[in-house]
């Protein structure tokens, strides 16, 4: 395989696709609301890409609750952002940490359900007054402490359903006035403790969306093990071909390139550049997958809805 997750075009599984993905294969694909319509297409969807894809490849999704969110209604649950969690935990700490656990396991079990490994969540950033709106209400708090525990809650939840978390977005995009979508943002702030103590407090969670500061940061002051992805190298936020972009950060220390535009040629170019996923990033990555499995449960999900509309009533 790879050490690349890419997207797709659309809601079916092209030949071009199914071509590209047996000359090329990827470590996984990511799916977005443009690749998802309903359950039975998503099942055939799906189904496609198990008979493509080789042993061991994931199938991943963004599915934060809020407005992040791929499985939406009226097919899928809706989920609350985080923030509105976190502001149950201001008033009430115990609730506010069951209330993360169930977000967790609710949004497991839907992603798992429609075949899912993947869920990227939780946000571990912090919420910064003036920042940037791209975080906003998908960060639990302001208090990093807050941010750490209730982070761990949800990724807990997620692996309750035998769903791999991912912390985003280390070392922290929080304090950011830009949209790392549009442009790349500059943070002139020396002092980052705070910013980083989720992620250092979560290190030994299954999987990262990592940044651009590796070794001294992410391996060496927050002591991560676990797989690191880039973030989408379709964003506007560096500039290059995509293809340069993966080299130069799996040449960097990441673990995989995550390039979810879904064009063709881009995509193609990117998995023809990438190496092979192999080594200590190799066995990270099969990790990542024993682990949300040895901690899967058997959850009623009604039981657990109705509890958690109960706390957040």
């Amino acid at each position: 395989m790879k050490a690349a997750i890419v997207g797709l075009a659309g809601p079916q599984l092209a030949p071009a696709e199914v071509d590209l993905l047996r000359a090329y294969p990827p470590a996984g694909i990511i799916l977005f609301a443009r690749n998802i319509q309903d359950p039975a297409q998503l099942r055939a969807l799906m189904g496609d890409l198990r008979r493509v894809l080789a042993p061991g490849a994931v199938l991943m999704v963004d599915q934060e609750g809020g407005r992040v969110a791929r499985l939406r209604p009226p097919h899928w649950r809706a989920h609350p952002p985080a923030a509105r969690i976190g502001a149950l935990f201001g008033a009430d700490p115990a609730a506010g940490l069951r209330a993360a656990w169930l977000t967790g396991a609710l949004i497991g079990r839907d992603c798992r359900d429609a075949g899912f490994d993947v869920a990227c969540a939780p946000v571990l950033d912090l919420r910064y007054r003036g920042a940037h709106d791209v975080i906003g209400d998908r960060a639990f708090a302001a208090a990093p402490g807050a941010v750490a525990r209730l982070g761990r809650a949800l990724a807990q939840g997620l692996l309750a359903a035998g769903v791999q978390p991912v912390m985003k977005h280390a070392p922290g995009h929080g304090r950011s006035r830009a949209d790392s979508h549009l442009e790349l943002p500059r943070v002139e702030a020396n002092d980052l403790e705070a910013d980083i103590l989720p992620f250092a407090a979560n290190a030994d969670m299954p999987a990262t969306l990592s940044g651009a500061v590796i070794a001294e940061v992410l391996r060496g002051r927050m002591g991560f093990q676990g797989v690191l992805v880039t973030d989408d190298l379709a964003m506007k936020a560096l500039s290059g071909a995509p293809a340069d972009l993966a080299r130069a950060a799996l040449a960097a220390g990441c673990d995989l390139a995550l390039y979810c535009g879904g064009e063709l040629s881009p995509t193609a170019a990117l998995l023809a550049a990438c190496p092979a996923l192999e080594g200590k990033a190799a066995a990270r990555f099969a990790h990542a997958s024993a682990v949300a499995a040895a901690r899967r449960l058997s959850l009623n999900g009604a039981r657990l809805a109705a509890e958690r509309d109960e706390l957040l009533a």
